[in-house]
């Protein structure tokens, strides 16, 4: 019988991770050798069931990290239809002509520098990182003062310590008892984590592993790996992937207490990871209270780029963009800015704050300007409350 080689983990995960030139290159030599399909996500019950018909196209990334997204906020289940297609049809829409939204997730080099009529130019995505100096107190105030005020209290009534655990069991427990429940109770079929095998290897074994205590239990835990002076959160979870912590705090008194631990230790900068670039994803609205740094990602994803391609203005597609305000290139195409999106009977979702290094400014979108000349629906009354994150 023949035999299966098996990809080593290091191998892999330096091919999803890793920021060197020959990796991104090859990635990008892969990517424009590919041929593109298109992905339909028809709302469950049909055309008039109240919600918009997505697509997505392009770079196979995108069906991971954008389509569930914004499905997810879309809010209905999905049916799905694939076709091949062209990187032509891709660009001017006709790839999806039944859809009423078009993403497409395309290499910087063949993205136009600004944005065509009835289309944005996002990141494909954004990583968030935080500096950090040799005062552990620093950390503490780069809070929101209310975040800091939580902080504070909490870290006495509930006898709040951070540990460092080295064995194999300790990763075990963590991966077992903590990340894939947090995982599976929180994205359901949306998440995405890294296998077991690799994280042993390519993360504990090259990172630190962190648990929070309160009052002596383990009740949360962050996998982290170590890249020079850069500590890289990678994995997280709590005590079988409960609710609770979110709502006590628990998380972000790990993550201050881990920033703090990387000062103590004369590492310059954490890298909380990073996230698709909407302001209504509830980790860049968690992170951005640590005011974290936005930049491009080091690894294959810095030559990325999304296009979101309006094709019928209809009042499902308004509520959409309402709801889910983005960070986009500028109308230079070389600065980020936060978008947000209104009309008449939609109020922009100015409550989805944006600021944090890195982040130029805003800009109000007016949607009846910007979906001037599309198809249109017949209006529904009265208009979709917009979705909250």
């Amino acid at each position: 019988m023949p035999t299966t080689t098996l990809v080593p983990p290091n191998w892999r995960y330096a091919w999803n991770n890793s920021a060197a030139p020959l990796v991104v290159r090859a990635h990008a030599l892969t990517a424009a050798a590919a041929r593109p399909s298109v992905t339909v996500s028809r709302p469950t019950g049909g055309p008039d069931g109240g919600s918009p018909t997505l697509a997505y196209g392009g770079l196979a990334h995108g069906l991971t990290h954008v389509l569930p997204f914004l499905e997810q906020r879309r809010g209905a289940g999905a049916q799905h239809s694939r076709r091949r297609t062209t990187w032509a049809e891709l660009a001017d829409g006709r790839a999806a002509t039944g859809a009423d939204l078009l993403a497409v997730g395309l290499l910087r080099r063949a993205a136009p520098r600004t944005a065509p009529r009835h289309c944005l130019l996002l990141p494909f995505r954004i990583s968030l990182s935080v500096p950090v100096g040799p005062d552990p107190q620093e950390v503490v105030q780069r809070l929101s003062r209310k975040a800091r005020q939580q902080h504070a209290r909490e870290l006495r009534s509930r006898d709040r310590t951070l540990e460092v655990a080295t064995s194999e069991a300790d990763f075990h427990s963590f991966y077992d008892g903590m990340h894939r429940p947090t995982m599976r109770n929180r994205h359901r079929d949306a998440a995405r984590s890294e296998e077991r095998r690799s994280a042993l290897v390519c993360l504990f074994r090259r990172g630190v592993l962190f648990f929070l205590r309160e009052s002596g239990r383990r009740v949360a835990g962050m996998l982290c790996r170590l890249e020079g002076a850069t500590l890289v959160v990678r994995l997280a979870g709590v005590e079988a992937g409960g609710e609770e912590p979110y709502r006590s705090g628990t998380y972000m008194a790990m993550y201050v207490l881990i920033l703090q631990w990387a000062a103590e230790h004369g590492l310059t900068r954490v890298d909380l990871s990073g996230c698709e670039p909407f302001l209504s994803k509830g980790i860049f609205q968690f992170k951005r209270k640590m005011h974290p740094e936005v930049t491009l990602p080091d690894n294959h994803f810095r030559d990325k780029r999304l296009m979101l391609r309006v094709l019928r203005d209809t009042p499902e597609v308004r509520d959409l963009l309402t709801a889910n305000p983005v960070l986009a290139y500028d109308t230079t195409g070389g600065a980020l800015e936060a978008v947000y999106f209104h009309d008449a009977d939609r109020p922009a979702r100015t409550d989805l704050r944006w600021q944090c290094p890195g982040v130029s400014g805003q800009r109000a979108v007016d949607l009846d300007e910007f979906l001037d000349g599309l198809p249109r629906s017949t209006p529904r009354t009265p208009a979709a409350q917009p979705a909250r994150p």
